[in-house]
């Protein structure tokens, strides 16, 4: 199980939001860059970004910061967060990230997907961030209509490396994953799934590595909060 520890980014801190609520946000006294470190140190090899700033203003706002991260500590970075061009899907691979996560702007238009896994193969991430069942698009704000499942099908043959499903209910509760939901997901998809939102405990991590087709976990508040310790979370990272 591959553990993604998280790191999201807002006005170049690092932030955690509640059910993707920029108004509900804690912001913690230490740079992207340092918990980056802190990372590597304890031996982690991969790290999911998200850049807020992007998700709002749809620019690559931080692209300096994971250029920096990625540079320094050689780390297997996914990145989302407001990319909506191929212009900027080419910067975050030129800066060194691994995987490059489409949400909005592929639910929005599949067409854009499609073009980005034939010029990017193997580097496309499809996040797929749902509520009650349907997928939700810009910064969770909207409510896309479209059932999480039935875009799913519709876009599986496109050539998405890495499927990253979020149940918006779940993010920043620490409730625990939707794994029922995940596992939905985890089916037809076909492309390895990783499991976002609400995780809580170890406990979590070790239910998840029972999952069919799921290849990792994110965890983000429960190792701000102090929930989960960096030396018991990395014995589980492979």
């Amino acid at each position: 199980m591959k553990i993604f520890p998280a790191i999201d980014i807002k006005d170049k801190k690092c932030v955690r939001l509640v059910k993707g609520d920029f108004d509900n946000k804690t912001e913690y006294q230490i740079s992207p860059e340092e918990q980056a470190g802190k990372y590597k140190d304890h031996g982690f090899k991969n790290l999911h970004i998200v850049d807020l700033d992007g998700a709002l203003t749809g620019e690559t706002v931080n692209l300096d910061i994971i250029q920096d991260i990625v540079g320094k500590f050689d780390l297997k970075v996914e990145i989302g967060g407001g990319i909506r061009n191929l212009d900027s899907i080419q910067k975050y691979i030129d800066a060194g990230a691994e995987k490059v996560i489409l949400g909005s702007a592929a639910i929005k238009n599949k067409n854009f997907l499609k073009e980005a896994c034939e010029k990017f193969p193997n580097k496309i991430a499809l996040g797929l961030d749902a509520k009650d069942g349907y997928l939700s698009v810009s910064g969770w704000k909207e409510n896309s209509n479209q059932l999480t499942l039935d875009y799913l099908k519709e876009v599986n043959s496109y050539g998405v490396s890495r499927l990253i499903y979020t149940d918006i209910n779940r993010d920043g509760m620490k409730q625990s994953p939707n794994f029922d939901e995940t596992l939905k997901v985890a089916k037809i998809s076909n492309c390895p799934v990783i499991i976002s939102g609400g995780v809580s405990s170890i406990d979590d991590i070790q239910k998840a590595k029972n999952l069919k087709n799921v290849e990792g976990i994110i965890v983000g508040k429960a190792i701000y909060d102090g929930d989960i310790r960096l030396d018991e979370l990395v014995k589980e990272d492979a």
